[in-house]
């Protein structure tokens, strides 16, 4: 896997990795089919991070770890997906809108596992670079993708959260072209926020907790 930590190409002043270009590559990949709701959003992000992960293995322990995180979410989410499958009428996951109680479960996980990470990180500095906005994206990346495989609309909202921290500090650390791709994600988001959304209209709710019934 050693290639993959060669030069690829150099794009407004950034170094371009071939591990990087395949991965951001596979994650667009998988983002546009999860918008369609696609079952191979979850191999092309499991590959995505296998791909990362053996870039990274051996010399970059910490991002090695977290590509080992995010394959074990994308199993999961290809698990969750195929049992689910049936449920709407086209023969795919029907989007739902989360319960208040998970929302607010997801919230607090991702509040306790950002500080939890951030602290793990400042104490292994060797595991990051920047460990507040690191693993702000890290556990936010990881609640997006539970989110997904569970079906729910407000994936694309902890997507969108992502990329609010995501963009600004690429651009900042002069990653430019790491910054592009980052706002490619966040106009799919969009459009596949709109999808999902109009498809959770037309389909079944569980009464929230504390609504009207």
């Amino acid at each position: 896997m050693n290639s993959l930590n060669s030069e690829a190409f150099v794009l407004i002043g950034q170094h371009i990795l071939w591990s990087d270009m395949i991965g951001n590559i596979l994650g667009l990949i998988a983002l546009a089919l999860g918008w369609r709701r696609n079952l191979w959003s979850w191999p092309v992000q499991f590959a995505s991070g296998l791909i990362l992960f053996g870039a990274f293995f051996g010399h970059l322990t910490g991002s090695a770890g977290k590509q080992a995180v995010v394959m074990a979410v994308a199993l999961y989410g290809w698990w969750q997906w195929n049992r689910n499958k049936g449920r709407s009428g086209d023969g795919h996951i029907a989007p739902r809108f989360a319960t208040w109680r998970e929302r607010g479960a997801m919230v607090g996980a991702a509040a306790v596992g950002t500080v939890a990470v951030a602290l793990l990180f400042k104490a292994y500095p060797s595991l990051s670079w920047d460990p507040w906005p690191d693993a702000y994206i890290f556990v936010g990346t990881v609640v997006a993708m539970y989110a997904q495989a569970r079906g729910m609309v407000e994936f694309w909202f902890a997507w969108l959260l992502v990329d609010v921290v995501g963009v600004p500090l690429n651009f900042a650390n002069g990653y430019a072209f790491s910054g592009f791709v980052y706002v490619i994600y966040g106009a799919l988001v969009l459009w596949g926020m709109r999808d999902w959304w109009l498809r959770s209209r037309r389909t079944p709710q569980p009464v929230l907790e504390g609504a009207p019934a």
